[in-house]
């Protein structure tokens, strides 16, 4: 039974275990009967974990057992409710794994949270590290969950160019760096992502943050502040776009 789902990092955790913690209790209590007896209603606890990295252009999605099979369909998983649960990867990129928690610890991302990390320690990961910046962000050591697009995206909102070296980076700069990346980041998961190739999410909706993107695969075109061409370059072997007037 899936009890919890919950991202780290770039991975896709879900939480498996049996429907109740003492199967001598019979069947779960329900929400009043916790509230009767003064305690919260029981919570399973997690037994294993089936972890889920979607690389490139893997995807998940829910549908019913006699949906059509998409190509590259890898894995099909039967749910309690008569649907199921398909893991789809055209490149092959993405990265499935269950993992018993009996024998195995639980699964943690190697890098710190975006969308948690406080001021000093976000300063701190880049102290004297002499790779350029966007390089940095695209580190899953030092941050998890960071992509191309939203480390392009944020670098245009905190007006720092991608080659700089973050090791130079001025307190001011890494914490407007550090603020920016959590709105780029909180906003494309409003917006559902950035559909820029064939990514949909588990019901099969595009997202829409790529309506706003404002540098991200819009090289030669006006910024949006200025209005002088996005140029792209290369770094960390990763296609890159800046505002050479805006950025420094």
């Amino acid at each position: 039974m899936i009890i919890n789902v919950h991202r780290d990092g770039k991975h896709i955790v879900c939480e498996l275990g049996s429907k109740l913690n003492n199967p001598a209790a019979g069947s779960k209590p329900n929400k009043a009967q916790g509230r009767r007896n003064g305690k919260s209603p029981q919570t399973p606890k997690p037994e294993a974990q089936w972890i889920v990295h979607l690389g490139m252009t893997g995807r998940l999605l829910v549908t019913s057992p006699d949906g059509e099979v998409a190509a590259h369909t890898h894995a099909r998983l039967s749910l309690a409710s008569g649907r199921e649960l398909r893991f789809v990867d055209p490149r092959r990129f993405g990265r499935l794994e269950f993992r018993d928690l009996a024998n195995a610890s639980s699964f943690r991302a190697p890098g710190a949270e975006p969308l948690t990390i406080a001021a000093e320690e976000f300063a701190g990961l880049f102290h004297s590290r002499k790779l350029c910046i966007k390089a940095a962000l695209l580190n899953q050591s030092l941050l998890s969950g960071v992509g191309n697009i939203y480390a392009d995206e944020s670098l245009f909102r905190a007006r720092i160019r991608p080659k700089r070296s973050a090791g130079r980076l001025s307190r001011a700069e890494l914490e407007r760096l550090r603020l920016s990346l959590c709105d780029v980041l909180q906003h494309a998961i409003r917006l559902g992502g950035s559909s820029v190739s064939d990514y949909v999410d588990a019901d099969g909706v595009r997202g829409f943050f790529q309506l706003e993107h404002c540098v991200y695969l819009r090289t030669g075109l006006p910024c949006v502040i200025c209005e002088t061409p996005i140029r792209r370059t290369l770094v960390a072997g990763r296609g890159t776009h800046f505002c050479p007037n805006c950025q420094h």
